[in-house]
């Protein structure tokens, strides 16, 4: 059974994705959310909102520090929305959730990815959340490489 913050990460990346397709206001779409069930079955719904609630508000920081990390491809035209939604979740997770490690991230989005994203989109979003994780998380990722 899918863990509890898994499912509500896979919420997120749902919600994002949706919001990504039919833009609406953030407030419209998580009403959707918190009022159908079955969108956050067995998720841990407060996890959701905190990364719901802050993916939303640090979008216009979190899409350009993306976008640096891949000069060589268009953010908004093409990366797929899938890829996008799960970089935009992982990266707010990687620059404001300091207590979760970089690696359960990174893990959790390549899982995402594997499971909703194009073929081989895992690969690409895993190379561009190591390059974030070595930015904003350099004193974690120099620990863990040098433990390795």
């Amino acid at each position: 059974m899918k863990g509890s913050r898994r499912l509500a990460r896979q919420a997120v990346v749902q919600a994002l994705y949706q919001w990504q397709i039919n833009p609406s206001s953030c407030d419209e779409i998580e009403l959707e959310f918190l009022t159908d069930h079955e969108r956050l079955a067995g998720a841990n719904q407060g996890f959701f909102l905190e990364l719901w609630r802050g993916a939303c508000a640090h979008l216009e920081t979190l899409d350009p520090a993306i976008a640096a990390q891949i000069p060589d491809r268009r953010w908004t035209s093409e990366i797929s929305e899938v890829e996008r939604a799960i970089l935009r979740l992982a990266a707010y997770e990687l620059r404001y959730h300091p207590e979760t490690p970089y690696r359960v991230i990174i893990n959790e989005a390549i899982e995402l990815g594997k499971a909703f994203g194009a073929e081989q989109g895992h690969r690409f979003v895993n190379a561009v959340l190591d390059k974030l994780a070595q930015e904003w998380r350099g004193v974690e990722f120099m620990a863990k490489s040098q433990s390795s």
